[in-house]
């Protein structure tokens, strides 16, 4: 590639990045925007109201009121709340990529340890790995508190269909038919007994990030820390024009309605991604993550038959 091929390159990139940060300022759908804005509108009415009495005598500037919530007070309780919820969702995350991790070593030790005498031993095997997609299904509807039969029915026989969606707890009857699974190769001696404890062990990690995930869905933050912090915020952005008209002037109008929206959308992000599994823009994405993992094992199976024809 010659010099003029670089430059060429390097200015299309930094044009496509340009208009990439700049399309990015203006994306509505996966911005926080639409949650705050009423609010930064009422503060800067407000400011509008302090602003015209300031302008024509009826008020003085009152710098002392804003000290009744200091700034610094105010700050650390949205880091707290920031940062706890950012953990949450940072927690749900890595304990997805276990999930998805151990069910594709899951399915490596199925396909590699489980033996095949019959036609019919190779089908029960490929219906197993299946099941692991269905786990991967299962455990994000549980989070969001559906069945989810349209997901499933493609993937399942009848009989464990109509099984499944009776159950209490999906993700633990998946487990259930897999164990089921496993125990009935090893009575047929097609599994010895420590092919079958390691694989009965990923099926425990397995669960076990089911739990981490019902952990954190099932503790939600406080909600009387929720209000507190929401109270002194009212407070503070009710406080502020009254601090700066004296300085700020009519300019007090826009720079109360960007500190409010700025104060409420981190209120905002933390509320939004605080539960993790739900189906807002900012969640994790649950569906693409289950679709990669279907993609996966649809891979796998595809080309372990085609290796076993090719022999």
């Amino acid at each position: 590639m010659g010099n003029f091929d670089r430059v060429v390159m390097k200015f299309s990139n930094f044009h496509k990045n340009r208009k990439s940060w700049f399309r990015a300022l203006f994306n509505i759908n996966t911005s926080i925007l639409p949650d705050v804005w009423e609010k930064a509108v009422f503060f800067g009415v407000i400011s509008i109201l302090v602003s015209f009495a300031n302008q024509y005598g009826f008020l003085q500037g009152q710098p002392a009121l804003t000290s009744l919530i200091p700034t610094i007070v105010l700050s650390l309780l949205l880091v707290f709340r920031t940062n706890s919820a950012n953990d949450r969702f940072w927690e749900g995350r890595k304990l997805w990529g276990t999930i998805t991790n151990t069910l594709r070593n899951l399915a490596w030790q199925i396909w590699v340890n489980v033996k095949e005498v019959t036609p019919e031993d190779t089908q029960r095997k490929i219906d197993t790995l299946k099941l692991l997609t269905v786990f991967a299904i299962v455990t994000k509807n549980h989070l969001r508190g559906k069945i989810g039969e349209e997901e499933i029915q493609p993937f399942l026989s009848a009989f464990h269909y109509h099984q499944l969606i009776t159950s209490q707890h999906l993700p633990l009857q998946v487990a259930s038919y897999l164990g089921e699974y496993l125990y009935q190769e090893y009575q047929k001696h097609n599994l010895n007994e420590y092919q079958l404890t390691s694989i009965q062990n990923l099926i425990n990690i397995l669960m076990d990030m089911v739990g981490g995930c019902e952990r954190i869905l099932k503790t939600p933050i406080p909600y009387s820390y929720s209000i507190h912090l929401r109270q002194l915020l009212f407070l503070y952005c009710v406080l502020l024009p009254f601090q700066c008209v004296e300085s700020l002037g009519w300019a007090t109008i826009p720079f109360v309605t960007i500190v409010s929206y700025i104060l409420y959308g981190i209120e905002a992000i933390a509320l939004e991604i605080e539960n993790p599994f739900g189906t807002d823009p900012n969640d994790l994405p649950l569906d693409q993550i289950c679709q990669t993992i279907n993609k996966n094992i649809q891979d796998f199976i595809l080309n372990q038959n085609r290796i076993v024809n090719n022999k």
